[in-house]
């Protein structure tokens, strides 16, 4: 398998090999040794996520507390997506910066983002599958979301489809409006515990 590391630091898309025959395909979306190449550490697992979504629906920017935050590695088993990674670092040379990756079930490309980075996703099919491999589980407390319509951000949503959203994503503060409130992580806290992982490893 092969990944390049995205625009966004801490952030890399994964390029898993696909093998179809008559009887189907199998692929390894996730595979260990690529992973610890690209990211310097060991995946820790702490949850398994799993969201089916219309055409349309958007999902995020989420991100957590950092430390210890929530690293993610998600891919599309099913369906045709559009992944988000948004540096949400106070302090990181590219806070505020983008970059978007399609995924799908054709290819199985997966995407990792580090602990303190946004995380959003547009389904551009109906019934289309989320999977997330989650560094740490669920803290409803630790949790926070940018709205994903931020206009300063100017994320590049699809026109030509009617998105949908939580009325928790809607209504949750812009960028700046996150930063003012104190709710983002710092690029120095993320890169220390970026250190620490390295150092664990």
């Amino acid at each position: 398998m092969q990944f390049r590391q995205l625009s966004v630091p801490d952030a890399f898309e994964f390029f898993p090999r696909a093998f179809p025959d008559d009887r189907g395909l199998f692929v390894a979306p996730f595979q260990e040794d690529t992973f610890r190449e690209a990211a310097g550490h060991p995946l820790r697992l702490g949850q398994s996520n799993h969201s089916v979504s219309r055409r349309g629906t958007i999902r995020g920017i989420h991100f957590a507390d950092t430390p210890p935050g929530q690293a993610k590695y998600v891919y599309c088993p099913r369906g045709v997506l559009l992944d988000v990674v948004v540096d949400l670092r106070v302090g990181s040379p590219t806070f505020g910066a983008f970059e978007a990756v399609t995924l799908d079930s054709s290819e199985y490309r997966a995407v990792y983002l580090a602990e303190g980075l946004g995380h959003a996703f547009v389904a551009l099919e109906d019934d289309t599958v989320m999977a997330y491999l989650c560094s740490e589980p669920y803290n409803p407390t630790g949790e926070h979301a940018i709205t994903p319509l931020d206009p300063a951000l100017n994320l590049p949503w699809p026109a030509d489809i009617e998105l949908i959203l939580s009325d928790k994503d809607r209504d949750a503060p812009t960028l700046a409006e996150a930063r003012e409130q104190g709710l983002l992580p710092t690029y120095a806290d993320c890169v220390a515990y970026y250190d620490k992982l390295h150092l664990a490893n």
